[in-house]
């Protein structure tokens, strides 16, 4: 049965009249097909739908009319649009982000693309003289991603390891100075551990196969002080040279060089540069931490492994100009590290002028400079050395150091090591096994025989450790200052003043 709130129900979906002409069909008091000339039933219905029409009109006229209400519609439905294009958007942007990063990671994993500011615009060439590489014997690196697998070890700890920070928490290098056998002090830059075994590695498979000049005699297989000196022995005169500040002049730029100049890209030149130099650091202390800032360029440092055979492929082009110098005025021409050593016979001597100044303009045009203090002339009626060793009639220890190594093995031997100094080491066991080694390596026969006497004394006391006084590792670690001075003799005599070399003959 049909409800009164159905009716009314019906009544608002569509009219009065027609609710009444349906109930009237229903309750069978109109036929559904029959015809009523005042009203009939399509005319109801049809009636019923333009009414509908004409409220919806009505309504939608209303609404049009109403301003206000439009313009607050359509802000809401943009609002909401932008609503859902923002969401959509920065959806987009993360999931972009993301993958961005993501991208980032993996290369990160096999490429290097940036090293620090100033460096880092070559490392995007990659291309590499395959066929000069190979001939050398040297090994074929195209990326970063093939030097890091061939060194065993990771992208990420071969950009730490060349990485150029300007300002940094850690350091790479222990510093610390020892007393220079002239007098004053010599910075040495200990490599860590890992950044010495990468350095190693370039020295052992890159470095050592490049081919050096004959004349250069230090740091390479086969070659010592003796090896050096042998070619001046019994001259009527000796010539020695020193380069000033020699490791400190080769930058940077010249350690990329000399690895583009073998064959290898920019990019590895790089990488292998940075690994093989270092600046000049202030260690700075700030709110409890410690910084270590980066003061002036790159450059070679003295202490690192590969650092000596890099000044010898450098020099390869100073060696070629000096030896034709020392051929066309009848000298002999040899060089230890920074040592460069003239050496003729009596028809020589009338050339030293010449050979200076042509040494001196060499030098400079290499990119050196020759030290203006330690320049020697040494005739054959004074004792004449070359890197510490006598060479007047053989090569050979100076008398004065033996004769000084004999009266202090016999302090030894006869009180103890106790209070006894030799060197610039405060371990004196080790002071003395060292120099008798040097003996003998310089005359087996003579040096045999003061090993037996320093192995005796070992055997007798003990090797000996630092006495008290000598600074712990963890205070030299990154001493940039003398803290400790050699063992001072007595006041000496104020040196005699010497001659102008041109008053030597």
């Amino acid at each position: 049965m049909t409800t009164r709130q159905e009716i009314y129900d019906r009544i608002r979906a569509s009219s009065r009249d027609e609710v009444v002409f349906a109930e009237m069909v229903r309750l069978g008091f109109w036929p559904p097909g029959g015809e009523m000339p005042v009203d009939p039933d399509d005319e109801i219905y049809r009636r019923d739908e333009l009414e509908l029409q004409l409220r919806s009109l009505v309504a939608e006229q209303s609404r049009l009319q109403n301003v206000d209400a439009l313009k607050r519609s359509a802000r809401k439905r943009r609002m909401k649009a932008s609503r859902i294009q923002r969401q959509e958007t920065k959806q987009r942007r993360l999931q972009e982000q993301r993958e961005r990063a993501e991208a980032w990671q993996q290369r990160k994993k096999s490429e290097i693309l940036y090293l620090g500011d100033g460096v880092s615009a070559g490392l995007s060439a990659q291309e590499c003289d395959e066929q000069k590489l190979t001939d050398a014997d040297l090994p074929v690196l195209r990326s970063a991603e093939e030097l890091a697998r061939t060194m065993q070890i990771s992208v990420g700890a071969l950009r730490f390891l060349a990485f150029a920070r300007r300002t940094a928490t850690t350091t790479h290098y222990k510093r610390f100075l020892v007393p220079k056998k002239t007098g004053g002090w010599r910075q040495i830059s200990a490599p860590m551990p890992r950044l010495k075994r990468a350095q190693q590695w370039v020295l052992a498979n890159i470095l050592e196969k490049v081919p050096l000049h004959r004349a250069a005699h230090g740091f390479r297989r086969g070659c010592s002080i003796v090896s050096n000196a042998r070619p001046h022995v019994d001259a009527d005169v000796v010539i020695n040279v020193d380069v000033e500040n020699f490791f400190p002049t080769i930058t940077y730029k010249r350690i990329k060089g000399i690895f583009r100049k073998v064959g290898y890209s920019e990019s590895i030149a790089i990488i292998l540069a940075l690994i093989c130099s270092e600046p000049e650091i202030d260690e700075v202390k700030l709110d409890g931490r410690t910084y270590y800032v980066a003061r002036g360029e790159r450059f070679l440092p003295q202490g690192a492994p590969s650092s000596p055979a890099l000044t010898n492929i450098l020099c390869r082009g100073l060696d070629a100009r000096l030896t034709r110098t020392a051929q066309q005025l009848g000298f002999t021409y040899t060089r230890y590290a920074d040592d460069i050593t003239f050496s003729g016979s009596d028809d020589a001597v009338a050339n030293i002028g010449r050979a200076l100044r042509r040494m001196r303009y060499a030098i400079s045009k290499e990119g050196f400079r020759m030290h203006p203090g330690k320049t020697r002339i040494l005739r054959r009626s004074r004792r004449q050395e070359v890197t510490g060793l006598v060479v007047n009639q053989r090569v050979n220890v100076s008398r004065k150091q033996l004769r000084r190594f004999r009266a202090a093995l016999f302090q030894i031997e006869r009180d103890g090591p106790a209070g006894k100094h030799w060197g610039n080491t405060n371990n004196v066991m080790a002071a003395i096994e060292g120099f008798a080694n040097y003996v003998a390596m310089v005359d087996p026969e003579k040096g045999a025989g003061w090993q037996s006497r320093v192995r005796a004394i070992i055997e007798k006391h003990g090797r000996g450790s630092d006495r008290p006084g000598t600074l712990p590792p963890e205070d030299r670690r990154h001493d940039v200052r003398p803290r400790w001075k050699p063992k001072v003799t007595p006041a000496e005599k104020p040196p005699k003043k010497k001659k102008p070399w041109w008053k030597f003959w």
